[in-house]
């Protein structure tokens, strides 16, 4: 008879690729851990992993089982966590992954939300749109906060105001004017954020660039906002934001303007992962998240 310990142990050999990084992420012996794995095939009847150098990857049916083994683990944690639930909600962890440019949408809600529940505590990871999105489907957080676009297929989205790009120059340049014009950027050397894996915030401006009749001279791609704008601080270049991260990660020796001609926005967005159970922690955040920006939330 297989038992869900069994499934647990042969999804994250599975994940860790190897026996002896899964047992050490399991906290226990790595012969036990291949008793239990060979147990499991022979119960099946079948071989669900094959080594491949140092790796072991998996065989058609062992693609078949994980697939299953991981829904049914996802549909036990959920039903624990919702028994575990019975109360109000108002105590527990409350685990929440963040774009750096984002920032300023959680520092708005999280005092609020500690003054009503004081007994959650705040568990934050960072990381691009695409790094939050795959902490939100390996469950690693309740809630992602990131800028748009994402693939939306998977998430329920609750979209947060948007918010106008600006420019960023080094104080040195001793930049005098409220503001500029795209075209000036066309000899500029730019710092621009890039996202790990996908389109984002990069193509807006690429194309807004190109829109404007010129093609950026991009000498820095990165995708974290805080180590653009200390490389703009030391007159490496200039770099276009959007204007709640300048707000929020302010450097002396920065200058920052509107942008007159820009036609683009950076749009963000809350999001949770359909078809799992949603901790009521989670529903407190995203209500005071609603009732705090109402006013200005696109749905």
């Amino acid at each position: 008879m297989i038992d869900i310990k069994q499934l647990k142990y042969f999804a994250t050999i599975v994940e860790e690729g190897q026996i002896t990084k899964a047992a050490k992420k399991l906290h226990m012996a790595q012969p036990p851990l291949s008793q239990q794995l060979k147990q499991l095939e022979e119960t099946l009847g079948i071989t669900l992993l094959e080594r491949n150098g140092r790796k072991l990857e998996l065989t058609a049916p062992g693609k078949i089982l994980y697939k299953k083994a991981k829904q049914l683990l996802h549909q036990l944690e959920d039903a624990i966590l919702e028994v575990r639930e019975m109360e109000d909600g108002t105590s527990g962890v409350l685990s929440i992954g963040c774009v750096k440019s984002c920032f300023y949408y959680l520092s708005e809600i999280i005092r609020p939300f500690h003054q009503l529940f004081p007994n959650i505590k705040f568990h934050l990871r960072e990381g691009d749109s695409f790094s939050i999105c795959e902490l939100l489907r390996q469950r690693e957080i309740d809630i992602g906060i990131v800028r748009l676009p994402i693939d939306s297929h998977h998430y329920e989205m609750i979209h947060l105001p948007n918010d106008p790009y600006i420019a960023v120059f080094p104080r040195q340049w001793n930049i005098s004017k409220p503001y500029v014009y795209m075209k000036e950027f066309a000899d500029i050397p730019l710092l621009l954020l890039h996202r790990i894996q996908g389109k984002g915030q990069y193509e807006l401006v690429i194309n807004e660039c190109r829109r404007h009749g010129f093609e950026p001279k991009i000498i820095c791609e990165c995708p974290d906002a805080t180590i653009l704008l200390s490389l703009v601080s030391k007159g490496i270049g200039a770099t276009i934001v959007p204007k709640s991260t300048v707000s929020f990660f302010c450097l002396p020796d920065i200058c920052v303007l509107d942008i007159a001609d820009s036609s683009i926005y950076a749009e963000a967005a809350a999001i949770i992962e359909k078809n799992r159970y949603i901790p009521k922690s989670t529903h407190h955040f995203l209500t005071i998240l609603k009732e705090k920006f109402s006013n200005k939330i696109k749905n």
